[in-house]
């Protein structure tokens, strides 16, 4: 693929890039010969040349800006970033058998998770696209997810903040396309393991769903809803996310393209 992409020395920005469906996005590029800025507060054991690990708190815009300014001043410029630093934390609007427990929504999940998942990609995509407007333009893949397109049984706070994303690719490709950056989303599905499904996730997505941790996992082997018949491959995103990097979808912006195997329902 590396080949036929011709994305070799071009250099990217990838946002909680040290797990899950970022580190497979970070591995792809780096195979392809890419040039990869990981943005986490975690770093992970990549070695390679081509890779450059700096700690930042996408939520802060100081410390984006300088993680920015030593991408710059390391590679030169800046070819693409993906938006992917993300988090979710499963809630009820409304618990009826335990108002204002742990798993009822607050004004504080409510806060954490938009301030990552939205406010969080806006100054990276802020940071960024300045640099890339000043140069040779680029591309800005959000990542997004079947939740923010079809909504999601006791995730709506997390669902929302993926239509937020869904609403920023659409407006974004309009106001950069003057710069020469497109702007396009990937929104996965059920994919292998990603890191997300920790205990306490699942913990609280089974309660939010009236379910046991063995009934949630059980759900996830269960692919009859799948029309393909099985979970995505974390490569599977990865690749896309490659392509639309690349100038093989040079005529491709403002759209978000599900990767969930046919079928969208959170």
């Amino acid at each position: 693929m590396s080949d036929w992409l011709n994305i070799a020395g071009k250099v990217y920005v990838v946002t909680g890039g040290s797990s899950g469906i970022g580190k497979a996005i970070v591995d792809e590029l780096l195979e392809s010969g890419a040039n990869v800025a990981n943005l986490d507060l975690n770093e992970n054991d990549t070695k390679n040349e081509h890779y450059l690990f700096i700690k930042t708190d996408v939520t802060n815009h100081e410390s984006v800006a300088a993680a920015v300014s030593e991408i710059v001043a390391k590679f030169g410029t800046i070819n693409g970033l993906v938006n992917n630093a993300g988090i979710n934390m499963p809630r009820l609007l409304v618990d009826v058998k335990h108002p204002g427990g742990e798993y009822e929504l607050s004004e504080s999940a409510f806060d954490k998770i938009f301030s990552i998942n939205v406010k969080g990609a806006y100054i990276v995509a802020q940071c960024v696209s300045r640099v890339m407007a000043t140069h040779d333009g680029g591309v800005i893949v959000n990542m997004s997810s079947e939740a923010g397109l079809g909504g999601s049984e006791g995730q709506s706070p997390y669902a929302a903040s993926k239509a937020a994303i869904n609403g920023f690719t659409q407006s974004w490709s309009k106001e950069l396309a003057r710069h020469d950056i497109r702007v396009v989303g990937v929104s996965p599905g059920i994919i292998e393991e990603t890191g997300l499904r920790t205990l306490a996730y699942e913990e609280s997505l089974a309660y939010t769903r009236g379910k046991t941790v063995d009934e949630l996992r059980s759900g996830y082997s269960n692919t009859s809803a799948t029309p393909l018949g099985r979970s995505g491959k974390l490569s599977e995103v990865a690749d896309l996310v490659a392509y639309f990097l690349s100038d093989r979808a040079s005529y491709i912006t403002g759209v978000t393209t599900n990767v969930a195997g046919g079928k969208s329902r959170g």
